[in-house]
């Protein structure tokens, strides 16, 4: 519990912006956070989980997915309302325990991030082939796919990485924009394909409900709970809310809701229509479509699932950017003095994310993701119990009912879910973890800013 830093400090700097100086409002992070959670999810993973895990029961596993985040969805109201910072994770570790978990906090964060924008990235590559095929246009294969599916390289997952991020490096209110309109179509296509295909349900398709048990529904959990992780970018951008107190548990809670309900329907209608053990494809829903003979409406939804699953990567290299505190070198958080942007924190992570996507396959990268974003949600449930200790005197304009006792079913959920995670997914993180040690050790114990001074100089 030692070199806590003073929370007088962190508030002193999360109030620093006025409210006209924050640009986003409850539609806008309402939007944000949906456009965070709807995306590869419910676009690839649904049919994938469906076919190797869950059955028709990865409905069953959405909503455990859903119920954890939303207990986690409330903690996370409660301390960044409390605590309006951008630091998110690790400024309340910070606040709570001490400066090295939180580095560790945010260190995984950091690779939560990266590799949730990787494994959304590699899932958009299955659409672009879909909708280019049906005109004609077949890419070669070795491009289409990583080394251990038999490729080269997935290029266009690198491309589309690389574009959002150049997006992202024009400033804040041009990319908030692209994201509204993005997710609208998103929605739009989801809604298409729903009212396309219901008439296409066959009950029977439904039997056996339960083909993988009650095993299979936890692990399918396990497996699309990233999908979920929209939450924590929208508590990363506390500091650009407006009426944050308010705005900001409100959006998290219709996020969660919207994503969930759309998840449910999409996952009924997929598993009604066509056999769950066929749907082991990434373009599920344009796949399911074409099965039944509706080429041009699965040519729209294929078109709006490259533009929409866009919207998640845009999210998440936003929000990895947003960390400070002198754990990371000053320079990457330099503002640009024109889009008033990280640039350099934007690229070094864009690039870090594409590389991924485009070497490692979707179901790892998305496994590794789960395994660290669950830890951290693990450590974000203890420390609203810590804090409500430790800081009784801290307005909380939020504040999670029935005491602690959803926070402490918040960990037993998450430590449940991390349960049902692969081995290599753990070395993975734990290999990440020894390489943040030695950064740690070797750069940020000696730079930690404990007064919490901004460093976004512009360049």
């Amino acid at each position: 519990m030692k070199n806590k830093i003073d929370v007088n400090k962190v508030l002193k700097n999360a109030s620093i912006k006025s409210e006209d100086e924050r640009s986003l409002g409850l539609f806008d992070l309402s939007i944000l956070g949906i456009g965070a959670m709807i995306g590869t999810g419910i676009l690839v993973l649904t049919g994938i989980v469906a076919a190797t895990t869950a059955g028709p029961a990865v409905i069953f596993s959405f909503l455990v997915a859903a119920v954890a985040s939303g207990l986690i969805g409330l903690c996370y109201s409660e301390l960044s309302t409390s605590i309006p910072n951008s630091g998110s994770a690790y400024i309340y570790a910070w606040v709570t325990i001490g400066q090295v978990m939180a580095f560790f906090a945010g260190w995984t964060l950091l690779g939560v991030y990266i590799t949730t924008t990787a494994t959304v990235a590699n899932g958009w590559t299955g659409y672009v082939h879909s909708f280019l095929a049906e005109f004609g246009v077949h890419l070669p294969k070795a491009f289409l796919a990583a080394p251990s599916a038999g490729g080269i390289m997935n290029l266009p997952a690198i491309i589309m990485i690389l574009f959002i991020t150049l997006v992202l490096t024009k400033g804040t209110s041009e990319s908030k924009l692209l994201n509204n309109i993005l997710v609208i179509i998103k929605l739009t296509v989801i809604f298409l394909f729903i009212i396309v295909s219901v008439k296409h349900i066959r009950p029977t398709h439904w039997h056996p409900f339960f083909p993988y048990g009650g095993s299979g529904i936890m692990v399918g959990a396990s497996t699309v709970f990233f999908t979920f992780l929209g939450f924590d970018a929208l508590a990363t951008s506390a500091e650009d809310a407006k009426n944050v107190q308010h705005n900001l548990p409100r959006a998290i809670i219709i996020s969660l809701v919207v994503s969930t309900a759309l998840y449910v329907a999409v996952s009924l209608v997929m598993t009604g229509v066509v056999p769950y053990k066929e749907l082991n494809v990434a373009e599920a829903m344009a796949f399911v479509l074409l099965e039944k003979g509706h080429t041009l409406t699965a040519q729209i939804v294929s078109a709006g699932a490259i533009l929409g699953i866009m919207t998640v990567v845009l999210a998440f290299v936003y929000a990895v950017s947003m960390s400070r505190g002198g754990f990371l070198p000053k320079q990457l958080a330099h503002l640009n003095s024109k889009s008033h942007s990280p640039n350099r924190a934007l690229w070094l992570n864009g690039l870090l994310a594409a590389i991924l996507a485009g070497f490692m396959d979707m179901r790892n990268l998305a496994l590794i993701a789960n395994v660290g974003s669950l830890a951290v949600f693990s450590l974000i449930s203890l420390v609203v119990i810590l804090l409500r200790k430790q800081q009784p005197d801290l307005p909380r304009p939020f504040k999670v009912p029935f005491g602690n006792i959803l926070p402490i079913l918040s960990i037993v959920v998450c430590v449940v879910l991390m349960i049902n995670i692969t081995l290599p997914a753990w070395i993975s993180y734990f290999i990440w973890l020894g390489i943040g040690l030695l950064f740690y050790l070797g750069y940020s114990v000696r730079h930690v800013d404990v007064n919490q001074e901004h460093t976004g100089e512009a360049e």
